[in-house]
Formats: structure tokens, C-alpha cells, sequence
């Protein structure tokens, strides 16, 4: 299922992972990530809270198609006809991580962080994360501006910002 979360700054998403940790913990959740672009900077934030580990066990590093195949089950015919920057790829890196970590949620990301490997269909800073939760993805695509860092930090607290705002807003999902 497609959202539309508005984009903050990095500067606004100051300590987003705390409340983020504490609203899975408030739910009695576990989280998993699936990181391409993003190369475990999303897992490293979320392992920056104190008391982490109640709500996050694991995390997956799928910079290569290969791996993505491998440890989240993507379908190669998905990346051959979608390409690892698309919806079906972010969707299929959610569902996997959910299942292989065991896990209740998972934040999926993958993107072009630059500075080179950009085209006009795909630009450098188009990221696509997904939430999966309860059987179903949420997903976003997100357009980013800045050094290779900047883009790679901004899909970092917007995939934060866009699981507290999926919890936050979403009637299936408030009050579970």
C-alpha cells in the first residue's frame, strides 16, 4: 500500500530513533531492517538506544542483488524486470527480513545514493522504503538531494519518521 509521509530533514529527525524504540516497545514489537543503500546505518540507529535490544534482534546488510536473493528471498525475475531501486524490490526486502528474522516489523530501503549511477527514470537520491506489518507493505518513494552521506542519512530518519507515522496515523495499525 502506497503512503504519502511528508520528507524531514536530518536535522529534524534528531533522536527519532528513541521515539521510534519506544513506540515498538510500548506495542510489545520487534523490528528487523533490510539495508542496501543505507548499508546498516538505519540498524545502527536503532542500536544507538539504550534497552535496543528488546524490541530489535537482528538486521540485513543486502548491498548485492545476490544477497538480496539470498537472505531476504527477492526474486530474480523482480530485480531482472523491476531493478533493486523499485517498489517491488523494497516490498519483497520487507517481507523477507520480516520472515527471516522472525520479526513483526521490518523497514526495508534501497536507493541510489550517488554520486554517480543515476538516470532521468531513476536520479541519484530516488530511495523507496517499505514497512511490513501484519501481512501487508507500506512503501514510499522518497527523492533526496545532497553528498552520498546526506542521501543515505535522509532515508535513514525519513524510514524512522515513516514507521512512527504509519503507527501514529493509520487506523488497522493504531492501538494494536
Amino acid at each position: 500500500m502506497k503512503m504519502n509521509v511528508p520528507i524531514i530533514s536530518v536535522e529534524e529527525g534528531a533522536d527519532i530513533e528513541v521515539r521510534a524504540v519506544e513506540l515498538l516497545a510500548k506495542r510489545g514489537l520487534t523490528i528487523t531492517t533490510a539495508e542496501s543503500c543505507t548499508g546498516g546505518l538505519l540498524a545502527g540507529r536503532l542500536v544507538n538506544v539504550a534497552g535496543a535490544s528488546g524490541v530489535f534482534g537482528r538486521g540485513f546488510v543486502t548491498y548485492a542483488n545476490e544477497a538480496k536473493e539470498e537472505e531476504l528471498g527477492v526474486k530474480k525475475s523482480t530485480l531482472a524486470r523491476h531493478g533493486a531501486v523499485s517498489k517491488q524490490t523494497v516490498k519483497q526486502m520487507a517481507r523477507g527480513a520480516a520472515a527471516h528474522a522472525k520479526a513483526d516489523v521490518a523497514i526495508a530501503v534501497t536507493g541510489l545514493a550517488g554520486p554517480e549511477g543515476g538516470t532521468p527514470e531513476q536520479p541519484v537520491g530516488l530511495v523507496y522504503i517499505g514497512i511490513y506489518y501484519l501481512d501487508r507493505v507500506y512503501w514510499q518513494e522518497c527523492h533526496f538531494s545532497g553528498t552520498r552521506m546526506q542521501i543515505r542519512q535522509a532515508a535513514v530518519v525519513n524510514s524512522l519518521h515513516f514507521l512512527i507515522a504509519l503507527f501514529g496515523c493509520n487506523p488497522e495499525i493504531k492501538g494494536v
